[in-house]
């Protein structure tokens, strides 16, 4: 008999979740709370509720919650505030979600009284850790189920079959051979990945695409916005405020009509092996490009430069499921400081792709036209104190270069 009396699973309704639910039922023998996320994934989440109750979820375990604002407003947003970027291009757009999924699965298993939780991601690939790690870390004695590292079920045959055996709806593209793209979608960006994909020589389908038009297909005329921030935040687009999650619907919008935010990607996954994904993330690209807009302007030389020193550490550890870790933590607190005088508007031009910043202002600005200017200054920047700067900075060359000479070398 086994010691799980009640699971909190984060359920889709998809197959593998479906299957995860009856799987759970058969295996433990235990009561299911299934908890669905709205993240501005553009689904229709309800038929999820009708699944459970098919399955003899009793309709008070059974969570389908809005978790739209919480997720741009403290999590989205807190790491754009660092400008992070994996590896050079990646968003991140999957990796932030995970943190607020486990959160929230650990909030309802205090609320129903379960001692357990369980999760879809199969054991090749980087969620088992990022679910799992916002597991331990909000709560390190509840009890973890990993059905993808427990069952035999390693095929989409297998998949199939256990459905079909067990009475479980499976939906008409899965019986003609499965959608094309495995895909994740949220507020801040759709990922695709497998089949096709899975050859790093194939060049992505036009088709596969969905919320951007190519490059090649975006108007003509370019589109100007501006974007007005507050302490890091964008708050304002062209004079009018947002919601934070609304904030970011918007920019998918606009942007996905100028084709921008595309990205093919093979990534180093926290597993261990090299992964290929496709993602459409145009609210975030201007947003991040928007950002570093303000910040050039508000920010002193070097707070900037160790911010930019600090950030691949600070994607490392979202992309690597620590957002939860004390690390984190602090380094969140140290980002947040620096973004007290992150305030002001900028005006970006999308055009075909590329987000270009053209135009900002603020009132923290340390931008001083007086000392910059190429014309007479005035007597602000005495030029002449360049050369004594250049010579003590040259003072250890010149005495290596001294000692080279001596040496005849």
């Amino acid at each position: 008999m086994s010691d799980i009396k009640k699971v909190v699973l984060a359920y889709s309704g998809g197959l593998d979740t479906s299957v995860i639910l009856k799987w759970l039922q058969d295996t433990y023998q235990c009561e299911i709370v299934t908890f669905t996320a709205d993240l501005g994934q553009g689904e229709e989440l309800e038929p999820a509720r009708a699944k459970a109750i098919k399955f003899g979820i009793k309709p008070e375990n059974i969570f389908i919650d809005d978790l739209r604002e919480e997720f741009v407003r403290d999590f989205v947003f807190p790491m754009f505030r660092a400008n992070t970027i994996y590896e050079g291009e990646y968003l991140l757009g999957t990796s932030i979600a995970r943190p607020l999924i486990a959160k929230r699965q650990i909030e309802i298993a205090y609320q129903t009284g379960a001692d357990s939780v369980s999760h879809g991601a199969t054991g090749k690939g980087n969620d088992q850790v990022r679910f799992e790690l916002g597991y331990y870390s909000l709560d390190p004695s509840i009890k973890v189920i990993a059905p993808w590292r427990e069952w035999d079920l390693l095929s989409r045959e297998k998949l199939l079959a256990y459905a079909e055996t067990h009475g479980i709806p499976v939906e008409m593209k899965h019986k003609q051979g499965g959608a094309p793209y495995s895909m994740d979608a949220n507020l801040l960006h759709i990922s695709y990945e497998g089949r096709h994909l899975e050859d790093p020589k194939a060049e992505a389908e036009e088709a596969m695409w969905r919320w951007t038009v190519s490059p090649e297909q975006a108007p003509d005329m370019p589109e100007y916005l501006d974007i007005e921030f507050e302490r890091g935040d964008a708050v304002a687009i062209n004079g009018k405020r947002y919601k934070a999650h609304e904030m970011l619907a918007e920019l998918n919008r606009i942007g996905g009509q100028h084709g921008i935010g595309r990205l093919d990607l093979v990534e180093n996954r926290y597993v261990g092996m090299k992964s290929r994904g496709c993602y459409e993330t145009p609210g975030g690209a201007i947003l991040l490009k928007a950002h570093r807009g303000i910040e050039s302007i508000t920010l002193d030389r070097e707070v900037a430069h160790l911010k930019d020193d600090l950030m691949p550490r600070y994607a490392s550890m979202i992309y690597n499921g620590y957002w939860w870790a004390p690390e984190r933590t602090a380094l969140q607190t140290l980002i947040d400081h620096t973004q007290q005088s992150v305030s002001g508007f900028v005006r970006v031009k999308l055009y075909k792709g590329s987000v270009t910043v053209v135009a900002r202002d603020s009132v923290n600005t340390l931008f001083d036209q007086n000392i910059a200017t190429f014309d007479d200054d005035g007597g602000a920047y005495n030029q002449a104190d360049a050369g004594g700067f250049i010579k003590l900075n040259a003072l250890r060359m010149r005495i290596a270069a001294n000692a080279r000479i001596k040496r005849g070398s």
